[in-house]
């Protein structure tokens, strides 16, 4: 089986520097005009069984807007595959959470805190757990190629997942661009074969 995943447009927050978590945000103008690109891209790259996506705001709008050019009609928005829950954070601007409370902040003090619990949220250990899951229930289809929307944090951990590392190491060692194409073969385990790839642009 090959996955494609693919993260969401970009959003305001995006551009602002700050924290989404689970926030209801959408795509602004450029994130939409990302999606459909990328949905174009991937039309003319695969033919796809099944789509599952992150049921946040701006993960379904990239998913909508990436399936209006794809001839699929088995969509799934699944939880599993949500951006962290950063708890009180969210909405905070990085560069607060960072000097404020670097532990829940995206540079080498969060990640090497992988089981901080953030209040009300989630910790990286945590996500980890439920975006492996996903993945997992994902792979056990009888699908031949699957397209993942989601986020810039599970697809690290997919990442790291494929290449047996830490969750700290997959936080910090990897990274991805608004509406970036990445790709896992899970026929024969779970293999990390492309990464980080916008050729729509």
């Amino acid at each position: 089986m090959r996955i494609v995943v693919l993260r969401h447009g970009e959003t305001a927050w995006n551009d602002e520097g700050r924290m989404q978590g689970w926030a209801p945000v959408p795509l602004n103008e450029t994130g939409r005009e990302q999606a459909t690109a990328a949905g174009r891209y991937l039309a003319a790259e695969y033919e796809f069984d099944a789509v599952y996506a992150s049921d946040l705001e701006r993960t379904r709008e990239t998913t909508e807007r990436v399936t209006t050019e794809l001839s699929v009609t088995d969509i799934a928005y699944d939880s599993a595959f949500r951006e962290r829950d950063v708890g009180i954070y969210q909405g905070l601007s990085y560069e607060t959470v960072f000097d404020e409370y670097p532990r829940f902040a995206l540079g080498n003090a969060a990640a090497e805190a992988a089981a901080a619990t953030p209040e009300s949220g989630e910790s990286l250990l945590d996500m980890h757990g439920r975006v492996t899951t996903g993945i997992d229930h994902v792979a056990s289809t009888d699908h031949e190629t699957v397209l993942v929307v989601t986020h810039g944090g599970p697809i690290h951990l997919l990442h790291g997942h494929a290449k047996g590392m830490s969750v700290t190491d997959a936080m910090l060692k990897h990274e991805q661009d608004n509406c970036a194409v990445n790709v896992f073969d899970a026929a024969d385990g779970f293999e990390s074969v492309s990464e980080n790839r916008t050729p729509w642009r």
